[in-house]
């Protein structure tokens, strides 16, 4: 599958996935509402430990907004859990195994440590509007202060559509 390049204002690629509650989400789930779609390379890890453990900080503000919060990486459902339980996390978190959503997205791509190549997912955030269009994408995140710039845009976002 080619890995399509994601742009603003573009209806957001569907998806129907397994979460941690062993569930199916798709994005249909989430019409009429704002969804912060975050992906991120492992579950456990400092990086995405401190990702998560910010947006749950946060959890209060997004749904204020009427925003549901989802993280997205190829660990299982049980690795999820384990990951939501030991940090309290109330949001869901999707088992991509396979990658499909990944490549949908365009996050699964060519990364580089210590001169040696291989594929992961690329740390990208997605906005969706309530129409399930692409409000805002967030390339490389860096961690820290993310999350607040994502509520940040979500503001200014709801205020142009109102």
């Amino acid at each position: 599958m080619a890995i399509q390049k994601l742009k603003e204002g573009a209806k957001a690629p569907s998806f129907q996935i397994i979460a941690d509650n062993e569930k199916k989400l798709s994005l249909k789930d989430f019409k009429g509402e704002w969804l912060v779609l975050y992906f991120y390379p492992k579950d456990m890890t400092p990086g995405c430990t401190t990702e998560a453990c910010e947006f749950q900080s946060r959890l209060k503000k997004f749904s204020k907004m009427q925003a549901s919060v989802v993280g997205v990486s190829k660990d299982s459902v049980a690795r999820h859990l384990k990951f939501k339980e030991k940090y309290s996390l109330e949001f869901p978190l999707l088992a991509d195994e396979s990658g499909e959503l990944c490549e949908s997205y365009g996050v699964w791509t060519q990364k580089s440590l210590y001169g040696k190549k291989f594929m992961g997912i690329e740390r990208t955030t997605v906005l969706i509007d309530p129409k399930g269009k692409i409000a805002k994408i967030y390339p490389k995140v860096k961690v820290k202060g993310h999350v607040d710039q994502v509520l940040a845009d979500l503001t200014e976002l709801r205020k142009k559509q109102s």
